[in-house]
């Protein structure tokens, strides 16, 4: 079942969500790709995973991707979103204290 776009989530929890997964890709590519803007292989995730979470066919009830059943990305994002995570993640307790715990809580 496909949502329409008309139908996409804009709640409170899913704008988190967007915001952590924004500042997530902004930081990783700081570290990894050095340049005044976000290079355009991360702008791509970023509009991907966006897009993601605007879909999500869970809504504001929505848990951490990571712990979902229901696998949206393709494989190809997947795996550069958790290179992302993996990167970015422990970098996000220093320069976004609140976002992380945030993040983590919703495990």
């Amino acid at each position: 079942m496909k949502r329409q776009l008309n139908n996409l989530n804009n709640g409170p929890n899913i704008q988190k969500e967007k915001e952590i997964v924004m500042e997530m890709i902004d930081l990783y590519c700081r570290k990894k790709h050095p340049r005044h803007e976000v290079c355009m292989e991360c702008q791509v995730l970023k509009n991907y995973a966006l897009t993601r979470l605007s879909l999500c066919r869970f809504g504001e009830e929505k848990t951490a991707c990571s712990n979902c059943k229901v696998h949206c990305y393709k494989p190809i994002y997947r795996d550069k979103m958790k290179v992302v995570m993996r990167t970015a993640g422990p970098w996000m307790l220093l320069y976004h204290p609140i976002y992380s715990v945030k993040h983590l809580l919703n495990k």
